[in-house]
């Protein structure tokens, strides 16, 4: 023997016939939340974006190795030159 009971319902229809809570409107708060902060990270993967970020660290250090390589380069002149009297 075989029953067979179809039921057409919306979702808000079953949860109201079994009791269960209405979380729509938290559903609602958290999917916004997420999605802002989804949009956030993605800003922050633009190219343009992460090249500001990173570029000025690696600029300042390069500009921090050539003032030694010339300080280095400077001194070593000097020091090979003839003293005038």
């Amino acid at each position: 023997m075989k029953i067979k009971i179809d039921i057409d319902c919306t979702p808000q229809e079953a949860r109201n016939f079994l009791g269960l809570p209405d979380v729509e409107p938290m559903q609602r708060v958290l999917m916004q939340e997420l999605q802002e902060r989804m949009s956030q990270n993605l800003k922050a993967m633009d190219p343009e974006v992460m090249m500001k970020t990173w570029l000025p660290a690696s600029i300042q250090g390069m500009e921090q190795m050539q003032k030694i390589f010339w300080s280095q380069f400077g001194a070593g002149g000097d020091r090979d030159k003839p003293k005038k009297p």
